[in-house]
């Protein structure tokens, strides 16, 4: 094999970065951003460690029961009992009547913001969606009681009297009033995560292809059948995630319950119009005023119940919206 002539020419020498890829600007901003990330875990970890350690006693009393028991008497320290049954049964059955009542808004406002409205209109729609969801819980709550309950009682008495062989429009006294039910506080709660759930639609529905849309259509499909057959398989995953999101906050909502809801320990499993029911965030706040110590730990063992779930829920759902995000 012939061997490379040398021929004299010298190459170059590498030229170093005086300043490396990073700027000192760049490098100091990566690490601000990283920092405020990773506190935002640290606060999560923080507030755990804090409601465990303030429930403990209670939770180490209580054990199991605490849970699934249906029973709160602190009248007598040594002997009180706390269980958060109802409550937490009471906070699950709210949401699930939100969700039902508020998925078909959120999903029609949203496929009429992405697909029918002009975009100055869409754009007008959109902000009012979201300035539903910056009004407080107190402001709604009051909404609620003032001038929605009277509706919603008029509503629980017409499904009473069309559909009460059906055990979940059944109630004990036929000619009471329907008021301060599950049903009116999940028409609340439904209002309250709308936006939630529309924000996420919303988002879903702009990413899915235009062309897919289109042709479907161009096929002689009518508007709603592409809805049915089309966007919404395809979007199913990620209008998943934001109805757990919306789940999420359906099953912390405090203020807004406690005004349109009659508190009760006697578990209500089905009967929507009776009125009774329970919410645990509510339940915290109607006792927190007047506890004493051993109440006090049962409460905050109830905050931490009502975290562990919310928490969980949300990550659910944040893991369900990312895998749809990558699945289009």
């Amino acid at each position: 094999m012939a061997k490379p002539e040398n021929t004299g020419v010298v190459a170059p020498e590498r030229r170093k970065l005086v300043s490396g890829p990073l700027g000192k600007g760049d490098k100091w901003f990566f690490r601000s951003t990283s920092i405020a990330a990773n506190f935002a875990f640290v606060l999560v970890g923080l507030i755990l460690v804090f409601l465990f350690t303030s429930a403990w006693p209670a939770l180490q009393s209580q054990g199991l029961g605490f849970v699934f028991g249906s029973k709160w008497s602190v009248e007598d320290g040594s002997k009180a009992v706390m269980q958060l049954g109802p409550m937490l049964w009471g906070s699950i059955q709210i949401a699930i009547i939100g969700i039902a009542l508020a998925t078909p808004m959120a999903v029609a406002a949203a496929y009429l913001i992405v697909y029918l409205l002009p975009q100055r209109i869409a754009k007008i729609a959109t902000a009012m969606i979201d300035l539903l969801a910056a009004l407080p819980s107190v402001v709604i709550g009051l909404w609620g009681i003032l001038v929605f309950t009277p509706v919603a009682v008029h509503w629980a008495t017409i499904a009473n009297q069309a559909f009460g062989w059906f055990p979940l429009f059944a109630v004990k006294d036929p000619t009471a009033v329907l008021s301060d039910s599950p049903f009116i506080a999940g028409w609340i709660v439904a209002v309250m995560i709308v936006p939630i759930i529309t924000s996420v639609t919303r988002e879903i529905f702009t990413q899915l292809d235009d062309a897919l849309v289109n042709g479907a259509l161009a096929l002689g499909g009518s508007r709603f059948s592409v809805l049915r057959r089309v966007i919404l398989p395809t979007a199913a995953p990620g209008i998943l995630g934001g109805i757990l999101l919306g789940m999420g906050r359906a099953i912390g909502e405090t203020v807004a319950i406690l005004y349109v809801l009659q508190l009760d320990f006697h578990i209500n499993w089905y009967q929507i119009l009776e009125p009774r029911g329970g919410a645990v965030a509510s339940w915290i706040l109607a006792r927190f005023g007047e506890a004493n110590k051993t109440e006090f730990q049962g409460l905050m063992a109830a905050g931490l119940v009502l975290f562990i779930v919310t928490l969980l829920v949300n990550i659910l759902a944040n893991v369900i919206v990312n895998r749809s995000k990558a699945a289009r």
